[in-house]
């Protein structure tokens, strides 16, 4: 579904990713591993055309959208989740959702996937009229999450998804997680919690200073000494 080629970003003179190459198969949860300012935001940022690629390509259904602006990226099928939420805090849980729909022309369909959405965080119907500004943590996680569902993405790239929660409610969050990908929605996921980002994947890379350094199944990764030692505390 999507391959990345030799791509290279770059901040101004400083090279943030430097030739990463990357696929992703459709239907599948792939999990993308690496320490703080290791490229992943930048890598997902890059994929969503926010930050420009300086050079390589990156594929989606066969097609180049390396060149590809933001809301066109949208239309094709990629959203994202951003890290850190970044929710609309003076709009509803409601208008945030509706927001996530922008892009969209079958207006008569929006409804239906609204309450697709409920159904996988029925929390956020209840408060559905409330300011996303006054909902906890999770709650955030959650509208951000479903913001990016109301595109009606065929690829959901999920940055740091847990950041911050509670553990039962990071395993609530990745059971949502899997629940939306037997829907059919094909999964980019970055996670600094390498154990339960793995247990979900079917393959893995591991970025170091905007470089794939290691890539394997998901199970082979959760074996692997270095990424245990690196990543799962063992």
């Amino acid at each position: 579904m999507l391959r990345l080629n030799e791509v290279h970003t770059y901040y101004g003179r400083i090279a943030a990713l430097k030739g990463v190459s990357l696929e992703v198969p459709e239907g599948a949860i792939v999990a993308l591993l690496g320490a703080n300012g290791a490229g992943k935001t930048t890598l997902l940022r890059t994929i969503s055309g926010v930050v420009p690629a300086a050079q390589g390509t990156i594929e989606y259904m066969g097609k180049r959208i390396e060149k590809a602006p933001p809301d066109q990226i949208v239309r094709l099928g990629i959203s994202q989740s951003p890290e850190g939420r970044q929710v609309f805090p003076d709009c509803t849980v409601m208008e945030n959702l509706r927001l996530g729909s922008y892009t969209r022309r079958d207006k008569q369909n929006i409804k239906t996937d609204m309450d697709k959405v409920f159904d996988h965080f029925p929390r956020l119907k209840q408060r559905a009229n409330q300011l996303a500004g006054t909902l906890s943590g999770g709650e955030q996680q959650m509208v951000a999450m479903s913001r990016a569902l109301m595109s009606r993405p065929k690829l959901l790239l999920l940055d740091e998804p847990s950041l911050g929660l509670a553990p039962l409610l990071v395993k609530e969050i990745f059971n949502i997680i899997q629940e939306i990908n037997r829907t059919g929605v094909t999964v980019l996921l970055v996670e600094q919690n390498a154990y339960l980002a793995l247990a979900i994947a079917a393959y893995g890379y591991v970025l170091e200073t905007g470089k794939v350094v290691l890539h394997d199944s998901g199970l082979n990764l959760r074996h692997n000494e270095e990424i245990k030692h690196s990543y799962l505390g063992k």
